[in-house]
């Protein structure tokens, strides 16, 4: 008993100076700007269970007061959101930017530029994506991959959360759906062809029955592999998981069905949400918020006809030179994407081919990183497919970082549903985006960058993600990675021209009027990308207005500092050490990047 006793009393002196330090470090009274930003942080993650999990920081520790819970939903989550972050911004100003200099002036102008952002897009309306549930996003596509991919099961109580957060779930979807009828009333309501592949993903979830359902059938070996678990307590779990989605997510679900297919007999066909109250604003602002420039809708409209007829004249100098018949460049490359020789069979072992050969090409990029990286990712990177549930409306690849504790590694993930979509020679510039020296290397260095509060290490601005994964591909090239494939280079312009039609196709829908229909036809004419694909990745952008704008405004960007360093500093000028300046301060507006880089040219001038 006094044995027992001490363990316990030693578990409570641990707890409670654990909490100590992180009450120490987080709530003490900030005296400089780290440390009130460090607050501020641990304010809004811990006012979300989610975020907390995705952070990977306490998770399965003494600390861990969230994992059996999921985020708050409702109208009244918003409003307290909204006013902590105007709280947040106003509390900024007391600790500068006068006389903060190095890492503290830049985490002064990151975060000062977050919080406007939020707090201008909280006083919105519509906030985020217009339509709460769709092909792509909200609850029901998220949370599935939430507890898959996120919510670690590594003992009896790890467990026994999960099946809480199963129980949570129902809860979520009954707010959710809550506030879409409150959006229905207010005139806000997804276009039918969303609400049909919102549909197909909500039924693909349920139609097979709890026993059978992804959530429970992913749950059952990941508590198989929990030790010194008795198999009658791993009954136990698995049967309270299938309760829970029988009793709880099944029920919610089936609801939002019915609410999205009542929506559905009203629907418009209409994409822009130009349509919906208040729409040209809120599109404005979704610009504002995704390239992190002052750039309107027909600017960027007009960026990127430019852009496309460049791209269209170094594509045609390249087919001329191939010999592939004249034609529109889109169904020049076309007749490429159906080569044979370029299919991997449609089969698991086709699929697994595909696989491997990614795998190839991460290893000839490690062979030449170090010649332009001076730091290199610890945190290794697995080549994974999407899961089938999630593989008829998810996009063709992406890729999920790593946790910060190091308890997840960064996954490349890519939809192979049919490998028809994957020529053997588009593959290389995906995989240059999306894993390495993409987004791996960019939101990997963020997670290593020392000495700065936690949101310097997981803030992405989408211009600055999505231009260096869009950069990355330019850069492959510089690097030699495409000279043993004769076709590479078309598929990096491709894959370019696929960036710049976005530009036109997004503003053109959302500020342009354009039917889906109208950019579907345009992004094939001048890509030669299959029907599907297109279409996917047009009703994306319906989905999620204003982000598409983000890859190539971003890397113009990079590019356009990358050539002022160059003139400025001649032979000073080391690739390596701009990488470095760019990736190692972790993710910013492009607007605080130019500052970073202006005063690394200045410093490297002074020598």
């Amino acid at each position: 008993m006094g044995l027992a006793l001490k363990i316990l009393g030693g578990l409570f002196s641990l707890l409670v100076l654990a909490a100590l330090a992180l009450v120490t470090v987080f709530w003490w009274t900030p005296v400089g700007v780290d440390n009130y930003v460090n607050k501020v942080s641990i304010q809004l993650s811990m006012s979300s269970p989610q975020s907390m999990t995705q952070l990977g920081l306490i998770d399965n520790t003494l600390l861990d007061f969230h994992s059996g819970r999921l985020d708050d939903y409702t109208e009244e989550q918003d409003a307290r959101s909204l006013a902590l972050a105007r709280k947040a911004r106003a509390g900024l100003d007391k600790y500068g930017p006068k006389d903060l200099k190095g890492q503290q002036a830049l985490t002064w102008q990151i975060v000062a530029d977050v919080l406007d952002d939020s707090v201008r897009t909280g006083e919105q309306r519509i906030a985020g994506t217009p339509y709460r549930v769709n092909q792509i996003s909200g609850v029901t596509v998220d949370l599935p991959a939430f507890f898959t991919d996120m919510h670690q099961v590594k003992s009896k109580q790890s467990a026994e959360r999960y099946v809480k957060r199963l129980v949570e779930f129902g809860r979520v979807l009954k707010e959710v759906k809550v506030r879409i009828e409150k959006d229905r009333a207010d005139g806000i309501t997804p276009p039918d062809f969303i609400i049909d592949k919102a549909l197909v993903g909500m039924h693909a979830f349920v139609d097979g029955g709890a026993a059978d359902n992804l959530l429970v059938t992913s749950f059952g070996p990941k508590v198989d592999a929990v030790a010194g678990l008795s198999d009658a307590s791993k009954a136990k779990l698995k049967a309270d998981a299938q309760a829970a989605i029988e009793g709880q997510v099944m029920p919610g679900y089936r609801a939002m069905i019915d609410l999205f297919e009542d929506m559905r007999t009203t629907a418009v066909h209409d994409a822009g949400v130009w349509r919906l109250p208040g729409g040209d604003a809120y599109y404005a602002t979704r610009l504002k918020s995704e390239t992190t420039t002052d750039l309107t809708a027909d600017e960027i409209h007009a960026i990127g006809l430019a852009e496309v007829a460049r791209i269209e004249a170094e594509m045609t100098a390249i087919l001329d030179a191939r010999g592939v018949p004249p034609g529109m460049v889109g169904e020049r490359v076309d007749t490429l994407m159906t080569a044979p020789d370029q299919l991997f069979a449609n089969t698991n072992a086709g699929r697994e081919e595909l696989l491997t050969y990614l795998r190839s090409l991460k290893a000839g990029f490690d062979a030449k990183s170090q010649q332009y990286f001076l730091s290199l990712p610890p945190q290794p990177l697995e080549i994974v497919r999407v899961p089938e549930y999630a593989q008829d409306s998810s996009a063709g690849g992406y890729y999920n970082p790593p946790a910060l504790d190091g308890s997840r590694p960064g996954r490349f993930y890519i939809n192979l549903k049919n490998t028809a979509d994957y020529p053997k020679w588009t593959l290389p510039t995906l995989f240059y985006h999306e894993a390495e020296p993409g987004h791996h290397f960019q939101l990997s260095a963020a997670q290593n960058v020392k000495g700065v509060p936690i949101i310097r290490q997981v803030i992405t601005p989408s211009a600055f993600a999505e231009g260096w994964g869009l950069y990355a591909e330019l850069l492959a090239k510089e690097m030699g990675l495409y000279e043993t494939d004769p076709l590479g280079d078309l598929g990096r312009l491709q894959s370019e021209m696929f960036r710049a039609v976005r530009l036109v196709v997004d503003t053109g829908m959302h500020a342009k009027k354009w039917s889906r229909e109208e950019a579907i036809a345009y992004m094939r004419a001048k890509t030669g990308m299959t029907e599907d694909e297109v279409t996917r990745e047009i009703e994306r952008y319906v989905a999620w207005p204003g982000q598409a704008c983000s890859y190539k405004i971003g890397m113009l960007t990079i590019e356009r500092l990358r050539t002022k360093a160059k003139t400025e500093l001649g032979p000073k000028f080391d690739i390596r050490e701009f990488h470095e300046e760019v990736l190692m301060n972790g993710g910013m507006p492009l607007s605080v990047l130019e500052t970073v880089i202006d005063t690394w040219i200045a410093e490297k001038k002074a020598g």
